[in-house]
């Protein structure tokens, strides 16, 4: 058996994330297994054992993959960050994207827009190493998903095919204010809706989203996202990751109040404005095609469905020591392992 690697989340939506990966894991004949904590207890990957604090210690993993913004510090293996989500700007940089923890030895960015920023970063400060490989989650939008997005697709019957999804963040969220005039476009008839939520969401506004499947809509779970996604020719949303996640596939996004509206989006702020929104959307003017693909490839250029495979080989590298020699974690990464251990209640030794 060849070096063991431990999956590491805190959040059900890291799932999509953490899939692809284990599954290039399993193709190469890695030793994978998964540890989840807080929001992610109780969530699974196909064929990945669960681990909890004891087993991911007896381990000893040659690299811990986390789709959270921490990761257990103690545990031997070197730490990498595959992020869970893209920069959508909802916070500032210092606080929100660009934000170094002093816990990763690795940041494995999606692309141009995200590397330069860390490749900056990682200059100044030195204890972690970048490379550019593009970003797991979206592996499975550009090949072939086994059948799920066709059949996600399925119910429309030739109909354009819409999907909402949603921040949870409640002063950027557009699922309370979209509600009424996406329950009158699905008893229109005229779209077929996928609907989504992210998982933080009110259990008030799921229910109200639910309700609404029927010939015209289906709820998706988050572990469909990404096949919907796939399936769908334009996306509702707001301020989410999800924006970012679509517009990669070269479609289309309709955005409710975006925090920072940008040209690749159909911004507006008035919910009234949804139906004339979609009218555009589905028939896009090529100004706006050439700034959703210009958008696309800033962030994430990879479109060959393989960035799992090249986390892989930066982490192989990284370990192997031709990434360079990092200098010590800042002090304050100490303090957040203090942090860690009391959450987790763990006072043993750090692990090599």
């Amino acid at each position: 058996m060849m070096a063991g690697y431990l999956l590491f989340a805190t959040e059900r939506y890291a799932l999509p994330i953490l899939a692809p990966l284990a599954q290039a894991l399993h193709a190469s004949g890695h030793e994978v297994a998964a540890w989840f904590t807080d929001g992610a207890v109780g969530s699974a990957l196909p064929g990945v054992p669960s681990a909890g604090l004891r087993e991911a210690l007896a381990m000893r993993p040659q690299a811990v993959f986390s789709a959270a913004n921490w990761v257990p510090t103690f545990l031997s293996g070197a730490k990498v960050q595959l992020f869970h989500g893209f920069n959508v700007q909802k916070r500032d940089s210092a606080r929100g994207h660009f934000r170094v923890r002093g816990m990763f030895d690795l940041y494995c960015t999606q692309g141009p827009a995200t590397t330069a920023p860390f490749a900056a970063l990682a200059a100044e400060q030195g204890h972690f190493a970048v490379v550019e490989t593009g970003w797991p989650k979206l592996d499975p939008l550009f090949r072939d998903d086994g059948g799920e997005s066709a059949a996600l697709r399925a119910p429309a019957q030739g109909r354009p095919v819409l999907l909402f999804g949603s921040t949870f963040t409640e002063r950027l969220s557009a699922a309370p204010h979209l509600l009424e005039e996406i329950t009158a476009d699905i008893a229109r008839g005229r779209h077929y809706w996928l609907l989504t939520l992210h998982p933080k969401c009110a259990p008030a506004l799921f229910e109200a989203y639910r309700a609404l499947a029927g010939p015209n809509a289906a709820f998706v779970e988050p572990e469909q996202v990404m096949a919907a996604q796939r399936a769908a020719d334009v996306l509702v949303s707001d301020t989410s990751s999800i924006v970012s996640e679509f517009i990669v596939q070269h479609k289309p996004v309709v955005t409710f109040r975006n925090r920072v509206p940008q040209p690749h989006m159909l911004d507006f702020d008035d919910p009234a404005q949804l139906p004339a929104m979609l009218a555009r959307a589905l028939a896009p003017e090529p100004a706006l095609r050439a700034e959703i693909a210009r958008y696309a490839d800033e962030i994430h250029p990879w479109r060959d469905g393989r960035s799992s495979e090249r986390v892989i080989a930066a982490t192989e590298v990284f370990v192997a020591g031709e990434l360079g020699r990092l200098r010590r974690k800042p002090m304050g990464s100490w303090v957040r392992d203090l942090q860690i251990r009391r959450d987790l209640g763990y006072w043993g030794r750090s692990q090599r």
